[in-house]
């Protein structure tokens, strides 16, 4: 059983900066992991905001956070960041992580994966 801890969530203004944290327990993450952060806004589906795979650090991003967000990981934690800059209103939602064990692929929809975190605000005032 994998546990996902996320950290680092907070009220920021508009193009202000805040770099989320997830760490992983419960088990060792192999070369089949990957890694992704999704936010929810209120009465909003969860959506796909990244996602990272663990054995190379090969990257995906959703178009709306292109060029601003940024997701790395420290195996040595372990531990995967997102690092999210100029940051607007609408980037405002509870973000979760989460693991898509076992993947072939780039898990872009919620469904594809098997373990979350609880879940931190993030809060960006304009």
């Amino acid at each position: 059983q994998v546990q996902l801890v996320e950290s680092g969530g907070g009220l920021v203004q508009a193009g202000g900066s805040l770099r989320l944290s997830c760490a992983a327990s419960g088990r060792t993450l192999s070369a089949s992991d990957y890694v992704g952060w999704f936010r929810q806004a209120p009465e909003k589906e969860r959506e796909f905001v990244a996602v990272i795979r663990w054995t190379d650090g090969s990257k995906k991003y959703a178009d709306s956070v292109l060029g601003r967000f940024t997701i790395s990981r420290d195996n040595a934690k372990p531990t995967v960041y997102l690092q999210m800059n100029s940051l607007k209103p609408e980037d405002t939602a509870v973000y979760y992580c989460a693991l898509d064990a076992g993947a072939l692929w780039f898990g872009v929809r919620w469904d594809d994966y098997d373990y979350w975190g609880q879940g931190t605000q993030v809060t960006v005032s304009s």
